[in-house]
């Protein structure tokens, strides 16, 4: 874990990157704001979490870090050791964490419960969508860590979501008051969505996607499939995070789309 900071004192805002290490993005996201780092007024760290994981180009080594929280010190599993030092360094910081997926080549946040904090900070960043996962947390960075946003920047190993990193990471920082940056103005509403249940996938040579993220998915409609089985959507729905080979034994998520932001 590689800890940088801007500015003197005690932060209270951090930004973290690559705590999957088959997402780069972040890392690079880090790297480019402190080659060209922005007149400070409060202090805030900088994190490359999984840098063993980042070598390796492994999503991770022994266990999923975002699914090891609240981490334990004296495990054997490197991920699980990792998750106990990392939530001690953001314990009472404002948090952003930067990933990247395989199923949606914009930016969209992610967050436990949409509080005030959090509907002000995602609608100062240049995301297309909010997402709220509260009641399906478990072992994520949002269950140890109180104020915590997360953003998707892209395509793994893109050079945009690296691009897209480092312009969220500065608008965060401009939104959490580290600089007297101006946050974007938002020209449209941002939806906001809740997390539903998972779309299990079945063991097969080969996947398919037939619907896109955010967009509206009728019941009845086809959702996906593995070699030749369909999987029909049940009821209506808005999928997140949905693709043919991001996870193991899922195709991705169903969402409720449950609001908008001015």
């Amino acid at each position: 874990m590689r800890i940088e900071q801007l500015g003197d004192g005690v932060p209270e805002v951090a930004v973290v990157g690559s705590i999957h290490g088959d997402e780069p993005c972040g890392r690079d996201g880090i790297e480019a704001v402190l080659a060209d780092p922005p007149e400070v007024e409060r202090p805030v760290k900088f994190i490359i979490a999984n840098e063993a994981a980042l070598d390796a180009n492994k999503r991770y080594l022994d266990t999923d870090l975002n699914r090891s929280f609240p981490g334990d010190a004296d495990s054997e599993s490197h991920e699980t050791r990792l998750a106990a030092a990392l939530a001690a360094e953001l314990h009472d910081c404002t948090v952003l964490s930067l990933h990247s997926t395989q199923s949606y080549d914009g930016m969209f946040a992610l967050v436990d419960d949409l509080t005030p904090e959090m509907e002000a900070l995602c609608s100062a960043l240049s995301v297309d969508a909010v997402v709220q996962t509260k009641g399906a947390n478990e072992g994520r960075l949002f269950a140890t860590v109180d104020s915590v946003v997360e953003v998707e920047c892209g395509y793994q190993g893109s050079a945009e979501a690296a691009e897209n990193a480092e312009q969220v990471i500065r608008e965060f920082l401009a939104a959490t008051g580290v600089t007297t940056e101006s946050p974007p103005q938002r020209e449209t509403p941002l939806p906001v969505f809740q997390l539903g249940e998972p779309i299990p996938k079945a063991a097969a040579e080969q996947y398919e996607v037939f619907v896109r993220n955010f967009e509206p998915v009728p019941e009845g409609d086809p959702v996906a499939a593995a070699d030749d089985e369909t999987v029909v959507a049940e009821e209506a729905f808005h999928p997140v995070l949905l693709s043919a080979y991001g996870y193991e034994d899922v195709f991705g998520f169903t969402a409720d789309r449950i609001g908008m932001l001015d």
